[in-house]
């Protein structure tokens, strides 16, 4: 049956994807003021102590959050704690559009994991869907020159993305695949996310520790610190999963994996925007490779 977009749902699925990219942009601007490990560690504490009046009784003895430890645990690794934070590394040497094309490729990540570690069966479409998102991701790694794969040099950030990249497949797999006895959290998205931020802070904090105790990081606050640890708190965060998961309760997963794809196009307008880096040629072809791929793999 087709699904009717109202201008409200449309407006749910596709604010989210402005966020993600406005994160990934103010990650970029204040990379200088505080340590990417950090900085992931203050943004989920906030968006938890948001979450708090909303996710109640999710801390009460006998609580899933308790007795299915292990799923939370991993749940926020790969959500939270890994992917946040490998994003924020990424953007101290990528451009927010690099980070966010490559990031997009994520479905790639999903058929390999969902195939090697949770026994899902791969069909022809999806492969082919694969081939082509993994040439948008070339096309960004090699800057539009196919030429020069032969003596392609990555920054840090490329690697990192790819690395969130596959945290995230193996995040949305644990999503698809919950433990059972967690119907009460995940029946709520605020307790469901509250839940996860839970664990990925003790992972966030776990980080954060190797980050100060191997090197030595500075950070500068002020004002445009701690504006943007309340934005990234509140707004990619809490705002963005909490419309996401109500577009998708309208329209289901599939129709609204597609918004997800407008992230590289609102981080190429923010960009030009806000840190005067304009995209280029390949920027465009990579992205119509990368929809092109998530579009084959989905049809039936």
């Amino acid at each position: 049956m087709p699904v009717r977009l109202s201008p409200s749902t449309v407006f749910l699925l596709a604010l989210p994807p402005l966020l993600w990219a406005a994160n990934a942009v103010v990650g970029r601007l204040v990379h200088g003021l505080v340590p990417p490990m950090t900085l992931n560690l203050l943004r989920w504490a906030v968006a938890l102590l948001i979450l708090l009046p909303l996710a109640h009784g999710i801390f009460r003895r006998g609580s899933p959050l308790w007795t299915q430890w292990r799923y939370y645990l991993l749940l926020g690794l790969w959500g939270v704690g890994a992917y946040n934070s490998l994003q924020y590394l990424a953007l101290r040497t990528s451009q927010p559009l690099n980070v966010t094309l490559v990031g997009s490729a994520a479905p790639v990540w999903m058929l390999i994991v969902g195939r090697l570690f949770f026994h899902h069966p791969v069909q022809g479409r999806e492969i082919l869907g694969a081939v082509l998102s993994m040439a948008g991701v070339f096309t960004v790694l090699a800057r539009g020159d196919f030429a020069s794969l032969a003596a392609l040099r990555l920054v840090p950030g490329d690697f990192f993305i790819l690395l969130a990249s596959i945290s995230w497949a193996f995040y949305s797999w644990m999503m698809v695949r919950p433990a059972e006895g967690t119907e009460s959290i995940r029946a709520h998205w605020a307790r469901l996310l509250a839940a996860q931020i839970f664990y990925g802070l003790l992972w966030s904090s776990l980080f954060t520790a190797t980050e100060w105790t191997l090197g030595t990081p500075v950070i500068h606050w002020g004002w445009p610190l701690a504006a943007t640890i309340a934005f990234v708190g509140v707004f990619p965060a809490v705002v963005a999963y909490g419309t996401f998961s109500a577009g998708v309760r309208r329209v289901g997963p599939t129709i609204a994996s597609f918004f997800t794809n407008l992230t590289p196009l609102f981080a190429a307008l923010l960009s030009a925007a806000f840190l005067g880096e304009a995209p280029h040629l390949y920027h465009a072809a990579a992205f119509v490779l990368i929809v092109a791929g998530i579009v084959v793999s989905s049809r039936r």
